[in-house]
């Protein structure tokens, strides 16, 4: 069966035509435009995926946020524009007249990261550091998702009680410091107003300000993945997302994790699927839930 993924983040929003073997046999990509108005996400949705629903046999969703009984709450609705509540399997059932599950992004993409393990783990972290910072937790093989679809949000958890306020409400998440939006939100002078795209550029080429915002978000990760650590003994710690695959990020993070205690270093990966991690493993959980 074919099956169409969706994978809704802050910045952008894809979908592709994922065959029985997860080969993503066709793939479209949009910029996520939620606004203040669900109908402006309701129609980017019916925009890039009219085009595939009919080659397909089900769809899978990947979103930011909160997924509980097919709706979509933003635990930080900055990242999707102010976007609070969007029932996202009926919207997407009612387009594709096909069957549909949802899920967190960062719950997918650990998913389909924990069955792309090059080492033998049963306890995995994933962490994406994007828009925002999200995660994923396998816990003894299992995906954990809890009651209420919080489980894995560690980019909510507390990195500095004088940091600045995060969009979920809190002050000093990790995501308001570490994540592409937290780097851009924190630069000043000449960099004001730039993206965590240009500031990673500039702190290539050695400018100061630049470089001090990308190591204060790499040091910050770093510290999330020893708490990560001892949270769960995971044996090993996946890093995706357009900040975490940057070049030189994951070196850094490494460099800062060194500085923390021996027992609170699990091993370190790249995101073997890299971009195509939440959609395979929407994927993945269709299969497994609609076989």
């Amino acid at each position: 069966m074919t099956t169409l993924a969706i994978d809704l983040g802050g910045t952008k929003l894809a979908a592709a035509l994922v065959d029985s073997e997860l080969n993503i046999i066709e793939r479209r990509e949009a910029m996520t435009r939620a606004g203040q108005n669900p109908d402006a996400l309701q129609a980017c949705l019916t925009e890039l995926v009219a085009p595939l629903a009919l080659r397909a046999q089900r769809v899978a969703i990947a979103s930011t946020g909160i997924i509980e009984n097919g709706m979509l709450t933003a635990i930080n609705p900055e990242n999707l524009g102010g976007l609070a509540h969007f029932p996202l399997v009926e919207v997407l059932t009612r387009l594709t007249h096909l069957p549909c599950i949802a899920v967190n992004d960062a719950q997918a993409a650990a998913w389909a990261e924990y069955h792309a393990l090059t080492v033998e783990a049963r306890d995995m972290v994933f962490l994406t550091v994007s828009t925002g910072v999200g995660g994923g937790i396998v816990s003894n093989g299992q995906l954990l998702v809890g009651a209420g679809g919080l489980a894995g949000h560690l980019g909510h958890t507390l990195a500095d009680p004088n940091g600045p306020r995060c969009g979920c409400g809190r002050r000093g998440c990790v995501e308001a410091i570490a994540s592409g939006r937290g780097i851009a939100a924190a630069a000043q002078g000449e960099l004001a107003g730039c993206d965590a795209k240009t500031i990673f550029a500039r702190a290539a080429q050695g400018d100061p300000q630049a470089n001090a915002l990308v190591q204060r978000s790499a040091q910050t990760l770093a510290r999330l993945i020893a708490d990560a650590k001892a949270a769960t003994d995971c044996q090993c710690v996946v890093i995706g997302g357009s900040v975490g695959l940057a070049t030189g990020y994951l070196p850094l993070v490494k460099e800062f994790l060194a500085q923390e205690p021996d027992i609170y270093h699990p091993q370190l990966f790249a995101a073997h699927y890299q971009h195509n991690a939440g959609l395979l493993g929407a994927a993945r959980l269709a299969q497994e839930a609609m076989p």
